[in-house]
């Protein structure tokens, strides 16, 4: 298996292009094989006795020894290996390591669980995510893998004649990656926790072990390799469970045709649920609780001076009477409970009070599945405007996502290692083809789980629950709670606070698959986690060592030195992101999501100008740049709450055309493309000799002697 990660650097023939593609499909078939008897064996062991915590270990273990592997094999210090696997990863392949780069453990696992809990408006995700490899297929990866440049900054550098925009592309590309990496790396200690039972802390570095092997040692051809092996995982886990329910269901095993049958009972249980009078009683118990909150935080000190008598008068009297050890224990932690001052108290009021009004809502505060949008384009002005912002967001983020993801360092890079400008194009296609397969899964997963849970678990017992609802209760309560609040001892649907982030991962159980395949599925989100990882700590490393030092810093360092500074970056950027992962920041989705707000802002502009409008400069392109971050950047201080709170906003939130701040790229990307041509018409344009450049990539037949 060694001898195919080994790759002749500079040119090669058609012909040892074709054997070594060949040499490919005979490698992966085996793995893909092996992998499959793999999970057969622990199936069998499973039903001879074989414990649950030890499938889990033996999935994790295998795993990450399986890609630390093919790290080890494809180990390099040659640049041309390292940076871009020696450009010469046929097109289906790069196809395949690009998905697995794209389907982050946001995608894997979180994809469905929004369907589940937004219904409709989840599909902007959808639209937006790969849409985006139509614009990359149209605008950006033919054109970039014509300029032959290693990374984005370095296209911007060489494009934009000078160190300034490589710069800023460097300072773009970090802020982007490193927000990004934080989330895989947390989702790897998430999934690693689960798999093995081991400390969420010790997880991520468990994980992020595997993670350096890949990408430490072999770079991108390592990276390469490894990311098909782990979309091979990932895409198996992910239809099993999925085509297992189907059959259940519906009897059919392609849930992709089934699911809009299933959707129409759906929509049929929502209306009976939206009438059943036991559902109701629960709605108006949240809202009792929200309005009870309400009436504290109008006078926080005197509620707060009244809770804390009424919990001290109760723990006393207990004692007085010599009550039962066990209520007097639980009079003092609801004593030790109350806030210790009116700062915490409005902000745990303010917080409960939200939490239950929420709550305080049919179906458990989820839209219909099939709701269009938010509001009625039919009904009173309150409805018609919720409709008209709904529909104007849903809109927005479709934006953004799309030209966000056309603008991704760490997936354009991907397109720099084709043999050729016309594999570089047929690998979008392929990388659309083996994103489709998971996206256009994902809705009939979560369609297929909310029928289950409406039609399966609603006016089940307490006491008759499946055993997956009390296992994920332990686990981890804010992903799965259930309590008998209106104690009738039966279960409905307000009853259950679930988190999208368990959908997937509790499919097997909810479908009544036996455990290994729950394990096969973690293993498959620990691929999807690990693979974007690796392709994001490689765009980081690569932007410092290649185009800060390199470029910028020492052009005449010889190849080992770069690549051995690249490596060293690369373990002090991973050591970072783990540290700042095992913080469990807040609100880090929504800086995931912001992140394509920000590659939109910063590179779309720059980039598309810079292959299609040879007068684009490179004052233009700094200075766009700097634009549009910018607006972009300001919009999510003055308006997200999390990034209000870290950087002191203390004025009123004020919505643009009321945009939710993570599309504040809406508003970066339009004056980005602006400030770029306003600015080069304004300065001299660029040399003669990178305007026939841009011509020639564009039409290579051109005859430059008459540009």
């Amino acid at each position: 298996m060694a001898g195919m990660f080994e790759t002749a650097g500079g040119k090669t023939g058609a012909a040892e292009n074709r054997a070594f593609k060949q040499q490919l499909n005979k490698v992966y078939g085996w793995y893909t094989g092996g992998f499959v008897a793999f999970v057969v064996v622990l199936a069998v062991l499973e039903q001879m006795g074989l414990p649950r915590n030890w499938i889990g270990f033996i999935f994790l273990l295998a795993t990450v020894a399986l890609y630390a592997g093919i790290g080890i094999m494809s180990r390099t210090t040659d640049a041309a290996e390292y940076y871009v696997a020696g450009r010469r990863v046929p097109a289906i392949y790069n196809g395949m390591a690009t998905g697995a780069d794209w389907m982050s453990a946001a995608s894997f696992i979180g994809m469905a669980g929004t369907l589940y809990l937004t219904g409709f408006g989840g599909l902007a995700f959808i639209l937006g995510w790969t849409g985006g490899y139509c614009l990359v297929a149209l605008f950006l990866a033919p054109y970039l893998r014509k300029f032959g440049q290693f990374t984005i900054p370095d296209f911007l550098g060489a494009r934009y004649e000078g160190n300034l925009p490589r710069f800023l592309g460097v300072v773009a590309a970090i802020l982007c990656s490193f927000t990004y990496v934080v989330a895989q790396i947390y989702g790897v200690g998430v999934i690693t926790a689960r798999l093995s039972g081991l400390a969420f802390e010790i997880g991520i570095f468990v994980g992020l072990g595997g993670i350096l092997v890949c990408s430490f040692l072999g770079g991108m051809r390592a990276v390469t390799w490894t990311q098909v092996a782990q979309y091979i995982i990932l895409i198996i886990a992910y239809m099993i469970p999925v085509v297992w329910l189907s059959v259940k269901q519906t009897g059919v095993p392609i849930p992709q045709a089934v699911y809009g049958f299933q959707l129409q009972k759906v929509t049929d249980s929502e209306k009976r649920l939206r009438d059943d009078a036991k559902e109701k009683e629960v709605v108006a118990i949240f809202k009792a609780r929200a309005d009870e909150f309400g009436a504290k935080l109008k006078d926080v000190p005197a509620a707060l001076a009244a809770d804390k008598a009424a919990a001290e008068k109760k723990v006393a009297d207990l004692k007085a009477a010599n009550g039962p050890v066990a209520e007097i224990q639980a009079a003092e932690k609801a004593l030790a409970a109350v806030p210790a001052n009116e700062a915490d108290a409005k902000k745990a009021w303010t917080a409960a009070q939200a939490a239950n009004a929420a709550r305080a809502k049919p179906l458990g505060g989820m839209p219909g599945h099939a709701q269009v949008f938010a509001g009625d384009p039919n009904g009173d002005a309150a409805a018609q405007k919720a409709f008209d912002v709904s529909r104007r967001n849903f809109l927005a983020l479709v934006f953004c996502l799309m030209v966000g993801t056309a603008a991704l360092p760490h997936i354009l890079m991907r397109y720099y290692t084709t043999p050729s400008v016309k594999q570089a194009r047929e690998s979008v296609f392929w990388s659309l083809f083996f994103i489709f397969l998971l996206y256009f899964t994902a809705p009939a997963l979560a369609v297929l789980v909310k029928y289950e849970v409406f039609n399966v678990l609603v006016g089940t017992p307490f006491d008759k629950l499946p055993g997956w609802i009390s296992n994920w209760t332990r686990v981890d309560p804010s992903l799965l709670s259930v309590v008998d609040i209106n104690k009738d001892g039966i279960f409905q649907l307000g009853e259950m606070k679930i988190g999208g982030d368990i959908i997937v991962l509790a499919t097997p159980e909810i479908g009544g698959l036996p455990y290994v395949v729950s394990g096969m599925v973690a293993a498959g989100g620990l691929a999807a986690a690990l693979s974007t990882a690796d392709g994001l700590l490689l765009t980081i490393a690569n932007a410092l060592s290649h185009d800060l030092y390199y470029k910028m810093i020492d052009p005449n360092a010889p190849t080992s030195r770069r690549v051995a500074i690249s490596k060293a970056l690369l373990l002090v950027v991973a050591l970072a992101a783990a540290y700042v992962a095992a913080q469990k920041p807040a609100d880090i989705l929504f800086l995931v999501s912001a992140a394509f707000s920000f590659a939109a802002a910063a590179f779309f502009p720059a980039l598309v100008l810079g292959v299609f409008w040879k007068r684009a400069n490179k004052w233009g392109a700094s200075l766009g740049m700097i634009a549009g971050l910018g607006t972009t950047f300001y919009y999510m201080v003055t308006t997200q709450p999390w990034l209000r709170g870290v950087f002191g906003v203390t004025r009123p939130v004020e919505l643009w055309w009321d945009i939710q701040p993570i599309s504040a790229g809406l508003f970066g990307v339009p004056i980005g493309f602006a400030v770029i041509i306003i600015v080069s018409l304004l300065t001299p344009s660029p040399k003669k000799e990178t305007q026939e450049l841009v011509e020639h990539v564009r039409y290579p037949d051109l005859n430059l002697g008459k540009a």
